[in-house]
């Protein structure tokens, strides 16, 4: 009685420290866990003039992904030197890491970043270039 009565609280402790163990990793900051996933930093990757990093997240597959694509080129093309526009297909190898880092449940996905790299705007599903046009003037672009 008393042999199980001690193994029932070590296993208690055990599955403590797991979950303070998960817990504890959970804590880390965005950039540690890039880089444990290998992830360079996208605002980085995007240029030191960008003052946006426009970042879709979808799949070559997705019917409202593909319907991005076009709208995507015009910011691209009206925000030249402003806006980087960055594109990961989330259900491939290269692109799934991107699904953790920014939380996604659902695509496609838009996530908006400053020149630091802090998201200020997100939004899941298609997103009409107008609405786009419209958060960049309220971030201060024309």
């Amino acid at each position: 009685m008393k042999h199980m009565r001690i193994s029932a609280i070590s296993k208690i402790l055990f599955f403590g420290l797991l979950v303070l163990a998960s817990c504890n990793r959970s804590n880390d900051t965005l950039e540690e866990q890039r880089k444990r996933a290998g992830i360079k930093p996208i605002v980085e990757e995007a240029g030191s003039n960008t003052q946006v990093t426009f970042v879709e997240l979808g799949s070559v597959n997705c019917i409202p992904c593909r319907m991005m694509k076009p709208v995507m080129k015009d910011i691209e093309t009206a925000y030249a030197g402003k806006v980087k526009v960055v594109f990961f297909d989330v259900l491939t190898d290269q692109g799934r890491p991107y699904l953790q880092q920014f939380n996604i449940k659902a695509i496609p996905t838009q996530v908006f970043l400053d020149a630091q790299g802090k998201e200020f705007a997100r939004h899941t599903g298609f997103y009409p270039k107008d609405s786009i046009v419209a958060l960049l003037a309220n971030k201060g672009m024309k």
